[in-house]
């Protein structure tokens, strides 16, 4: 029986699996389960996300009344003037968690905002604690904003749990583009203004250049030279967000790239492609750390065989976090960010805000301010949290386009626009519990 590596729980490198991670401080370095209060955990385990999504009624008229889109500006921010804002979002990240409590709670405060961050072990905890409220008919929920992306977006979306039609009104959006697909759709999913944009991922692997002389340019070429180095990769066990969307990537390569995969999944489409793809791994699955006997149980785990030398390749969503790792000695000097030929996927992720939240023209103030320049380039630097902006650079005075011009070039990472190139799309949220699913049937249970 194939077994998951059990020992995230003592990693020291705290990465997440699809929201990039930064480096971490000593004091910050041991990877935590975070736990909600028993009673929200109660709740989260009574109540499933596919139960929840075939009972949950349409949110309450009332509770849809007190959305804020219908008022100018200045009257949202009065009204935001003294609100408490509870921030869900994943907790494992401490330079994400350090960014919010450094830089963007002081930032609310300054416009009359008490925000507060609520760490979760995962975003389906948030997700899970919003469709419950909406089930209940509540109209001042615990949760006021959300980190999110992805299937966590498009569970809540089919519920009818976010207020929508809000996220174009901020003012800070006007430095978005507007025909970019990576902030007008999530996952495929059209986002209808329910959502804010809040920084952008490219997925990216990442090798040791003291180790691997000669690295491949394709992700069949990355296979062939797993098989040909046995025992010098591996990759985290899905639902792992970063092992989930190493998958997705194997799904393009074996489908014959892109243009063969549907984004909108469909069980004939996943019939017709996912059987290639398990395939693969499965042939793969001998020469893998270990002999793929065991898998990381989460990117933190392989982060650390990597750092340990005991695999050449490990990978991110976060690529610009590489540079912190190098610098503090936890990944050696000679780590490369790989760049393929074929590209590889990118998406972004979001602040929402639920229709249960009575403190909604606080989160939009919040939304707004993690909208603004001035965040984005914070949040962008290295040394605070390295995440890429979702703003558009032409639509900057020359000013605020100086600061992230400023921000220090990068000996590990390439820029983001070479890292981005032949950017390959997310599939529809769909696709990620069937083909986890798939893999955990056909690769995890084929020994």
């Amino acid at each position: 029986m194939v077994r998951l590596a059990a020992l995230g729980s003592r990693w020291r490198i705290p990465r997440v699996s699809g929201l990039p991670s930064h480096p971490p401080t000593a004091e910050r370095s041991l990877v935590t389960r975070l736990r909600l209060p028993l009673r929200r955990v109660a709740v989260g385990l009574l109540v499933g996300a596919t139960v929840l999504l075939a009972s949950c009624a349409p949110p309450d008229p009332a509770a849809e009344s007190t959305a804020p889109t219908n008022r100018s500006w200045s009257e949202i921010t009065q009204a935001a003037q003294g609100q408490n804002v509870s921030l869900w979002m994943w907790g494992g990240d401490p330079a994400g968690n350090a960014y919010v409590d450094d830089e963007l709670v002081p930032a609310a405060r300054e416009a009359g905002v008490r925000l507060r961050r609520v760490p979760v072990a995962d975003t389906k905890d948030a997700v899970n604690r919003v469709l419950t409220e909406v089930q209940a008919g509540t109209d001042d929920g615990e949760v006021d904003l959300v980190w999110v992306n992805g299937d966590n977006f498009a569970t809540v979306q089919q519920a009818e749990g976010w207020r929508c039609e809000w996220a174009g009104d901020l003012p800070n959006a006007d430095l978005l583009d507007p025909d970019d697909p990576l902030v007008s759709t999530d996952f495929g999913v059209r986002t209808r203004g329910c959502e804010s944009p809040w920084h952008k991922a490219q997925f990216t692997f990442v090798y040791d250049a003291d180790r691997v002389a000669e690295p491949p340019t394709s992700m069949e070429g990355l296979l062939r030279w797993a098989e040909q180095h046995p025992g010098r990769f591996t990759y985290p066990a899905p639902p792992d967000f970063t092992g989930s969307v190493f998958l997705r990537q194997v799904l393009y390569a074996t489908s014959g790239g892109v243009d063969e995969v549907p984004l909108t999944y469909t069980e004939e489409a996943f019939e017709k492609l996912a059987p290639s793809t398990y395939q693969r791994l499965e042939a793969l699955e001998p020469t893998l750390w270990r002999e793929g006997e065991t898998y990381p149980r989460e990117i933190a785990a392989l982060d650390q065989l990597f750092a340990d030398g005991q695999v050449d390749f490990t990978m991110t969503y976060g690529p610009a976090t590489l540079d912190g790792l190098v610098a503090d000695g936890t990944f050696p000097e000679s780590t490369r960010a790989l760049t393929l030929d074929e590209g590889t996927v990118g998406n972004a992720s979001f602040l929402a805000i639920p229709v249960t939240s009575g403190q909604s023209e606080g989160a939009m103030v919040v939304a707004n301010l993690a909208l603004s320049a001035e965040q984005q380039a914070r949040k962008a630097d290295p040394d605070v949290w390295g995440q890429f902006t979702v703003l558009d650079s032409s639509r900057l005075t020359p000013s605020q386009q100086r600061v992230f011009e400023d921000l220090a070039q990068s000996p590990v990472v390439p820029p983001y626009e070479e890292l981005s190139k032949n950017a390959q799309p997310e599939l529809g949220p769909q696709w990620v519990p069937a083909l986890d699913e798939g893999w955990r049937r056909q690769v995890l249970g084929s020994r």
